[in-house]
């Protein structure tokens, strides 16, 4: 049975709202700064990934509307992006391991120009309703690691203070919706919600139960008893029938035979920390 991630896809269209108004709002204030307009694809050519729920959003959507012969020319195309971007990936890795600093490294990949597989001939988008939240945000203030971003073709100038989107923020709103995503999934694969994939790699994709690493019935009841077996291993250990009492009374003052939290005498099966020094579930007096 496959699941049904409509809610989640839903929650999905909400945040990509949510941004789509922080737009308008920039454009409504500061609109003579914005440069983008129909047909210009320079923000088409960056290279950065997607959360496991905005992939599956996309890959859905690509499904729905393409097909044919149309359908197998994008993958040709996602699958000559997909080899681009694992070749920058691989000299980024080098860099790091190399000891480049992280602002260095982060610079090779914003500068690096990978053409979109959904940018058709005429520099528009074939899924522009549905493109990524990324994608949505170009034009505007962004913010990353508290450092200020803006494309290099709008004007709005360096030192004045525009509305500014966070992008750890929103990048932490789509991980949490990737995870609440995978926790409705009986998948063996505890990380599965941390999955980032570039646009090529989501078009080519196939997210059924293979990749989600789904489990039958029987699989899940034996990774629950594992699960709960595990849990119980890693409790504490139980105090002894009686330790508390035990040090309760070993606390107070001389000649008093009275547990601090009560008036009960000690021993006394009125209270069930003392009871337990003459009881045990299941058994009589000793």
């Amino acid at each position: 049975m496959t699941p049904d991630f409509g809610p989640f896809f839903e929650r999905y269209e909400a945040l990509a709202r949510e941004i789509d108004q922080v737009v308008e709002r920039v454009g409504a204030e500061h609109g003579q700064c914005i440069a983008c307009a129909p047909g210009c694809s320079d923000c088409c050519h960056a290279l950065f990934d997607l959360t496991l729920v905005e992939a599956m959003y996309l890959n859905a959507k690509f499904n729905a509307h393409y097909s044919g012969q149309r359908r197998s020319d994008l993958l040709d195309l996602a699958d000559e992006a997909d080899r681009k971007a694992c070749r920058i990936k691989r000299d980024a890795f080098r860099m790091s391991r190399d000891g480049a600093r992280t602002t260095e490294i982060l610079e090779f990949i914003a500068k690096a120009r990978v053409r979109c597989p959904l940018l058709d001939a005429d520099d528009r988008c074939a899924l522009y309703e549905h493109r990524p939240l990324t994608c949505r945000l170009y034009g505007i203030p962004t913010a990353i690691r508290g450092k200020a971003h803006t494309c290099a073709k709008c004007g709005f100038t360096p030192g004045v203070q525009y509305p500014t989107v966070k992008i750890e923020q929103l990048q932490d709103r789509l991980l949490r919706l990737s995870h609440d995503l995978t926790a409705s999934l009986r998948t063996r694969y505890a990380r599965l919600g941390e999955t980032l994939v570039p646009v090529s790699m989501a078009l080519m994709n196939r997210y059924d139960a293979e990749y989600l690493g789904l489990m039958s019935d029987e699989e899940w009841e034996k990774a629950e008893r594992l699960r709960m077996a595990l849990a119980e291993d890693a409790r504490p250990p139980r105090p002894a029938p009686g330790a508390m009492a035990e040090k309760a009374f070993a606390a107070a003052p001389a000649g008093q035979d009275a547990c601090a939290s009560c008036d009960q005498g000690k021993g006394s099966d009125a209270c069930s920390t003392c009871g337990s020094l003459t009881w045990e579930l299941g058994g009589g007096k000793p």
